[in-house]
């Protein structure tokens, strides 16, 4: 991986900026954007604020990174699940993968939401929203459903489904967020699909 220097990484300061975005990733998860500084993440990570700077030049680029790795994960784990279901079982694998990974990866979901509302960068909601809309369009295909479905609706209805399942999850650990998943599955099954 090359560097901001233009340079090879070695393998230690691979390692070193794996383990600051680690520190980066459950820091804002448990303080937040504002609450997490440079000297904090030195100071979890066991190494001066310089230190830090060396492997990044700014706590957003570090935020930055950390939010990368998030969606990264997220997107492998959800993507590997779609594709092994098939077109047709694509959004119920979607919609099961992706509350089992936020549920299990709570510093994820706080990440996620602390990269997007925390900083100045500029997110796409119809990004998130245009891969669903196309999962249930490929899934009515692949059934031979036929009619309009105003798909950005149902995209963005699906979506705060699932937000409002992981939310409620991580306020009440309780929560039965699986079987909230299949209630959605199943919603979407007689709603949309079917």
């Amino acid at each position: 991986m090359p560097s901001a220097r233009g340079r090879n990484l070695t393998f230690t300061e691979e390692a070193r900026r794996a383990q600051l975005v680690d520190v980066t990733i459950q820091l804002v998860a448990e303080h937040g954007y504002a609450a997490t500084s440079l000297g904090r993440i030195a100071e979890s990570a066991g190494i001066t604020k310089a230190g830090v700077l060396y492997h990044f030049p700014s706590k957003q680029a570090l935020v930055s990174a950390a939010h990368a790795r998030v969606v990264s994960r997220v997107v492998a784990e959800v993507g590997a699940a779609v594709e092994a279901a098939g077109p047709a079982e694509a959004p119920a694998a979607y919609i099961r993968t992706m509350i089992s990974h936020l549920h299990d990866h709570p510093h994820h979901v706080r990440m996620l939401i602390e990269a997007v509302t925390s900083t100045q960068s500029a997110v796409d909601s119809a990004e998130r929203w245009r891969v669903v809309a196309d999962l249930l369009a490929t899934a009515r295909d692949a059934r031979g459903i036929a009619g309009e479905l105003d798909l950005r609706s149902a995209a963005l209805i699906l979506g705060g489904g699932i937000d409002s399942i992981v939310a409620e999850s991580l306020r009440d650990p309780a929560y039965d967020a699986s079987a909230a998943a299949e209630l959605l599955v199943g919603l979407v099954e007689n709603g949309l699909l079917s």
